[in-house]
């Protein structure tokens, strides 16, 4: 009997999720899992979350296992003594052990401590999903060395690993890339599925890893219908005001100096600009701080640091323009895990980015608000056409890209998933 496309996807019911964290004020990638955590409960899936936050965190109407760390064994004991050596004698001894075993005794003791969990679990999942964050891929890891449950295994590839991977101007070589590479390989042979949160960086992967081109599928990350705690809004935002956001982490290879240069040449041009617009920047930028000082005019503020979760998002829903800025590049095939709260707030995206991105391809090739990252002329132009528009009617910056909301909604994850 040949099976529907509704019953197929009735077969996945229970899914069980290994993650790193869900704790959504260590990072942006802790925030996007834990969007695709609760849509896929939304979605009407029974999910169990084991986690490795190592913090006590519940998320509303889904069940919850905090990992415990093993202390009791030998990679515990050198992990530990490693860092009483280098914090005593100065040295940093995580580069010799990594070139010569490929990672720390730290995620040694890690994964032991997430696969003898996941051992234990009584849980009788249809899907086994792995999720990380940053550079760690602890749950695939631990997950790749328990084969039996490799035929339910889908591992989600948020971002290019290892690190020697990722396009320029990201071109760094970790110690022990080669065992790095390994793990990845053996990664995308075992896992029945794979995921990633956008075409371009599957097609990236795939292009290292062949086998991910038949397993892989795209869930991009999601929109959660989270709601605001605090309404107030901070001393250094002005709600009828025309001001431009950008919120998250400017990494070093992501120079906000175009833009703050664009920004100064649109007042130049607009003097009358300086009573109604205001450029914000809030998340750490640590690699810029010399930079950033000389910027320091009433017209930019600057928050060179974290910013609860709450506030940013609160701001990106009321403010006239949400800026999304990559690193200068030939190709940027990230999807930002901000970029489902843009949408979602339905202000008008100012994308700084390659003319090869993620973001670029989803906003459309005619989207009128895009410009590479440095192009200090077109940013000036590009803000001086909104701060106009936004002097009309305000409205007039409204996102309304249905086609985006869809995307990322809750119904279309329900409709990937039942093509598996």
């Amino acid at each position: 009997m040949k099976l529907t496309g509704e019953q197929i996807g009735k077969m996945i019911k229970k899914i069980l999720i290994v993650v790193d964290s869900i704790n959504i004020e260590d990072s942006s990638g802790s925030k996007a899992n834990v969007a695709l955590i609760n849509n896929l409960q939304e979605a009407g899936f029974e999910v169990l979350v084991y986690h490795y936050t190592r913090k006590n965190i519940n998320l509303k109407n889904v069940n919850t296992f905090e990992i415990p760390e093993i202390k009791s064994n030998i990679s515990y004991f050198l992990s530990r003594s490693q860092r009483v050596f280098s914090r005593h004698f100065k040295v940093n001894l995580a580069p010799f052990f990594e070139k010569r075993f490929g990672f720390s005794f730290t995620f040694f003791n890690d994964i032991k401590s997430i696969s003898s969990a996941l051992k234990k679990q009584s849980f009788e999942p249809d899907l086994v999903l792995t999720l990380s964050k940053g550079a760690s891929f602890r749950p695939h890891y631990a997950v790749l060395k328990l084969p039996h449950l490799h035929k339910k295994w889908m591992a989600y590839i948020h971002d290019p690993y290892p690190f020697h991977y990722y396009p320029r101007p990201y071109n760094w070589v970790e110690p022990g890339y080669d065992f790095k590479e390994l793990f990845f390989k053996e990664l995308s042979q075992k896992a029945k599925y794979s995921a990633f949160p956008s075409q371009l960086l599957k097609e990236w992967m795939s292009s290292y890893f062949p086998d991910f081109s038949k397993t892989g599928i795209i869930i991009p990350h999601q929109n959660e219908k989270y709601e605001v705690q605090n309404t107030s809004f901070p001393s250094y935002f002005d709600v009828s005001k025309f001001h431009l956001l950008h919120a998250g982490n400017l990494m070093k290879q992501r120079s906000p100096e175009g833009l703050l240069k664009g920004f100064i040449l649109f007042l130049e041009n607009n003097p009358s600009a300086k009573e109604d617009a205001k450029l914000i920047l809030l998340g750490d930028a640590s690699y810029h701080t010399e930079m950033l000082k000389q910027y320091n005019i009433p017209e930019i503020y600057i928050h060179n640091g974290n910013k609860a979760f709450d506030e940013v998002y609160h701001l990106q829903k009321n403010v006239s323009v949400n800026i999304i800025l990559e690193a200068k590049g030939e190709i940027s095939p990230f999807l930002p895990a901000k970029f489902p709260h843009c949408v979602e707030a339905d202000k008008t995206i100012l994308s700084l980015a390659p003319y090869y991105s993620e973001t670029r391809r989803l906003l459309g090739e005619d989207y009128p608000f895009w410009s590479e990252v440095d192009d200090v002329k077109k940013i000036a132009s590009l803000i001086g056409k909104l701060y106009q528009l936004w002097k009309q009617n305000p409205d007039s910056l409204l996102l309304s890209r249905k086609d985006l909301e869809d995307y990322i909604s809750v119904t279309h994850l329900k409709e990937v998933l039942k093509k598996l």
